[in-house]
């Protein structure tokens, strides 16, 4: 019998979420995704130790700031998996830019410069920006410019209609931790498939796009058990880590189709401008607790990787 993660593949496109060269060539995902915590993890990955060493040592001779090498390391390392992978590579734009449209803009134009520089096309970058009001239309602006975003971070309808209206090429719902801030909330210690909020908000978002004919692409993300990933079977994309990967990847089982665009409830249309926006996520506790979290970890890790960066160039 194929294995769940054979039969996963067969109806969703299965996405890496690792920055380790190691474990991009072991499980060959058609995409791979990054952002600052991976880029960390490759930091301290002994394989991508002649990579950091390069980047480290040009930007010293070039008289670079830590910040500068960070980011020139940032796109070496998804340089790297672009050759490993025949699709995509998400680069995150810096967390602390999360509320600045302009300033995220231009710093996803010199993400795809400097890929452009290093001989790969835009073609196989995805830029990640937090599904902030501000970072939304910083993905109108680049989509317009033909740029693909992958709008990250990403707790709620609001937010994914926010995205769809914006013509954003894919979004990433966050399953695992919806369900963390439920738990805690409610004082869980699981839920079933079919009663999981992560999973849930993740179905109603792919029921809504499949039901209004959006193109944007659903990608679960955030998983913390395989039971999670198996609810969400036959969704456009899921990003997926590597020790789940593995667990799958061993697992013999009958795997059915969760998720089917023919099976869409025909679900009404949303009008989501600013306003609506603002107060849908107002209403949302645990949508704006989240997001305001994960800006703040991400950026945490960004700033580490700088100090840690700045310590080996002396």
């Amino acid at each position: 019998m194929a294995t769940v993660l054979d039969q996963l593949r067969e109806m969703t496109v299965v996405v890496a979420d690792t920055g380790e060269v190691a474990a991009v060539k072991t499980y060959q995902p058609v995409d791979c995704t990054t952002n600052p915590s991976l880029v960390l993890g490759a930091l301290q990955d002994p394989a991508s130790e002649a990579l950091v060493s390069r980047e480290i040592e040009a930007g010293r001779k070039a008289g670079r700031s830590a910040q500068q090498v960070c980011d020139a390391l940032t796109v070496a390392v998804g340089a790297e998996l672009a050759a490993l992978v025949p699709g995509r590579v998400s680069t995150e734009v810096d967390a602390c830019l999360s509320f600045d449209t302009d300033a995220t803009v231009a710093r996803a134009r010199a993400i795809i410069a400097d890929y452009a520089a290093r001989g790969i096309d835009k073609s196989r970058i995805l830029i990640k920006i937090a599904a902030t009001w501000e970072g939304i239309r910083a993905a109108e602006i680049l989509q317009g410019e033909g740029v693909d975003c992958n709008l990250t971070l990403l707790f709620s309808l609001a937010q994914a209609v926010a995205c769809a209206d914006a013509k954003a090429f894919l979004i990433s719902p966050f399953v695992g931790r919806i369900t963390d801030w439920y738990k805690k909330a409610e004082g869980k210690d699981s839920y079933g498939p079919n009663e999981d909020p992560g999973v849930l908000s993740v179905k109603g978002i792919y029921d809504y796009y499949k039901s209004n004919g959006i193109d944007t692409v659903v990608m679960g993300a955030s998983f913390r058990s395989t039971d999670q990933i198996k609810a969400l079977a036959g969704c456009d994309r899921l990003t997926i880590a590597p020790k789940l990967l593995e667990e799958m990847g061993r697992e013999e089982a009958v795997l059915p189709r969760a998720l089917s665009e023919k099976t869409a409830s025909a679900a009404a249309p949303i009008t989501m401008d600013e306003r609506a926006f603002r107060w849908a996520m107002n209403a949302d506790a645990m949508a704006t607790e989240k997001l305001a979290e994960g800006i703040r970890n991400f950026d945490a890790d960004h700033q580490k990787l700088i100090k840690m960066i700045a310590a080996r160039m002396g």
